[in-house]
């Protein structure tokens, strides 16, 4: 094996480390204020030690993971603070990113707004059902509130909109239940919002979906 291919190989290792780990952060299987032991993350997610540690730097990075010098590292705490910060940075980068790519609409545009939304609506009934899966909802979730902004043209504001996105996403897993048809109203008033051009009521419609959102967890008294 070459020095590049043996490179490749353990970026590969590296990034399918840091996806797995990320994800189980943001679902909430490694929950807030667990340590992160190398020794037990190498067993679970079968990665050496040196690339742990540089995944959980990067995660570090993002606000996934602290580190505190002889502590070691641990999952991100939370708090009500936080998601309303979360919950505030989202609806600064959203609505902005609503405008501008309502404004520069176009039918490709139209076209993955409304392909997101048929699949998050179908995977809402489910949830309803109670039969849904977790990791699916929350990827078509983010799939449509990303289409709706996704002709913004900044992609350096669609990569912080993502981060603050599954931050914020993080709380719904760890201090949300599943609040039912509201949600899924609501996603369908934005669709309608965005063939009909209507930003000022899609943002109408998302700061509520928001802040409903955070007035529901901060009611489970979950977060101390």
């Amino acid at each position: 094996m070459s020095l590049t291919e043996r490179g490749e190989e353990s970026a590969a290792v590296s990034d399918d480390g840091y996806r797995r780990i990320r994800t189980d952060i943001v679902f909430g299987r490694l929950p807030p204020g667990q340590k992160l032991k190398l020794e037990g993350l190498r067993e679970a997610y079968g990665a050496s030690v040196s690339t742990l540690r540089e995944v959980l730097n990067r995660l570090v990075a993002e606000g996934f993971v602290t580190a505190e010098g002889k502590r070691g590292f641990e999952v991100a705490p939370v708090s009500a603070e936080n998601l309303k910060e979360l919950a505030g940075l989202r609806l600064l980068l959203e609505t902005y990113a609503l405008r501008v790519s309502f404004a520069n609409a176009d039918v490709e545009w139209e076209g993955r707004v409304v392909s997101a939304h048929h699949k998050l609506e179908s995977t809402e009934r489910l949830m309803e059902s109670g039969i849904g899966e977790l990791e699916q909802w929350k990827r078509y979730d983010g799939e449509f509130h990303h289409a709706l902004i996704s002709n913004c043209g900044s992609q350096v504001l669609l990569q912080t909109h993502a981060l603050i996105f599954d931050k914020y996403f993080r709380y719904q897993m760890i201090a949300f239940t599943y609040r039912g048809r509201e949600p899924s109203e609501q996603h369908m008033a934005l669709r309608k919002c965005a063939l009909s051009r209507n930003a000022e009521e899609a943002e109408t419609v998302l700061r509520a979906h928001v802040n409903n959102c955070v007035e529901h967890a901060l009611a489970t008294k979950s977060l101390g």
